[in-house]
């Protein structure tokens, strides 16, 4: 069943489709957005033993030879080694600039496959199909792709948007209840950044989503997605709303050791941002309820929460130390960072800060 059809008009415009028993019938939507007959599905070690088959058949269906490239699963292995594993396999495969290439996975296959198809043959096609919560509502539409650096997180990568994406709601009755949860904190960020409407919405879920509810909140959190990319595509302003809370859980997942969810930093990071907007008058109120919300739906609203959960020194995660991390983010512009404060539910505002005032922003 298809559930919903959004259109991303960026400068390769592409649609959104989010739906139940999408997988099935997958084959033939591509086949129909496609140039080429061949491609390569890739999927990390979780991911393609559950689904891997099923997309091949489907694919074979509707007249496209797929192969596969598996990963290890997990966030170490968004690296340039695996990217060049990947390009080298492509290239051994023999993928021309008419073949494609599908990202079936969470964050990280979405991220390593977009920047693949960015740089083989200098740009061939791809389709998103996200398994993850955090992947469908979030880093699966809108062009960001890359990997990281030893240095931080998504240093490497490009703006490069995928001809379609598939959304087929069936595969997160295998998702892990954590990995659920990590989806949840960027469905919350929408409704801060975008639609208070829809945050209250949340709030009187009470921490249960599910069925048409939770497809409703997959579509309203792709849709303010969609219109935010399709305004500002590389993020020269507008876009860069859609770091509410990164700035903090980037920071977090580095020094971690990316044992920390890239989720359940940002639930943290947003509470961070609203603690500081309220320092600074900004905002009242709004810090209390992203955190009662966060731990409606298990997780973290402090750092320490979340280096508990994972059994963590608290004292890795000092201001001082974020603040050195977050100096070497991306967001970073000569000698300050942006941040993105809510001003209230539904409405955010910009702050430039300055790199050596950094340390306030986490204490």
């Amino acid at each position: 069943m298809i559930y919903n059809t959004i259109h991303v008009g960026t400068g390769t415009p592409y649609d959104v489709v989010i739906g139940t028993n999408i997988l099935a019938g997958a084959g033939g939507m591509i086949a129909e957005n496609m140039r080429g007959k061949r491609a390569v599905i890739v999927a990390d070690s979780n991911v393609a033993p559950l689904y891997a088959h099923r997309l091949k058949s489907s694919l074979a269906d509707a007249g496209i030879e797929a192969a596969e490239f598996v990963f290890p699963a997990g966030e170490e292995s968004k690296t340039l080694e695996t990217f060049g594993r990947l390009v080298e396999y492509l290239a051994k495969e023999k993928l021309t600039r008419t073949d494609f290439l599908c990202a079936l996975g969470g964050g990280v296959t979405g991220d390593l496959v977009g920047y693949a198809a960015a740089s083989y043959l200098r740009g061939i096609d791809f389709v998103q199909i996200p398994t993850s919560l955090l992947a469908a509502v979030d880093s699966s539409v809108g062009g960001k792709c890359g990997v990281d650096l030893a240095a931080g997180k998504n240093l490497c990568g490009a703006f490069y948007q995928p001809r379609l994406v598939l959304f087929d709601a069936d595969v997160l009755q295998t998702l892990p209840e954590c990995e659920f949860a990590c989806g949840m904190a960027e469905v919350i960020k929408y409704g801060v950044i975008r639609d208070a409407g829809f945050f209250a919405e949340l709030e009187a879920a009470r921490g249960a989503l599910s069925g048409q509810a939770l497809l409703r909140a997959v579509s309203r959190c792709v849709e303010i997605k969609a219109d935010v990319v399709s305004r500002d595509e590389r993020e020269g302003g507008l876009r860069r709303i859609l770091n509410f809370g990164h700035t903090a859980a980037h920071a977090i997942e580095k020094l971690s050791g990316y044992s920390a969810h890239h989720g359940e930093a940002v639930a943290v990071g947003m509470v961070l941002a609203a603690r500081y907007a309220e320092r600074g008058g900004v905002t009242a109120g709004a810090a209390d309820r992203i955190a009662a919300l966060v731990h409606d739906f298990g997780l973290p609203a402090s750092v320490s929460e979340c280096a508990a959960m994972h059994s963590l020194d608290a004292a890795a995660f000092a201001p001082d130390a974020m603040a050195e991390v977050a100096a070497s983010d991306k967001k970073r512009a000569g000698d300050a960072v942006t941040l993105i404060l809510p001003k209230e539910i539904g409405e955010v505002t910009e702050q430039k800060l300055p790199v050596s005032r950094l340390t306030e922003f986490f204490e």
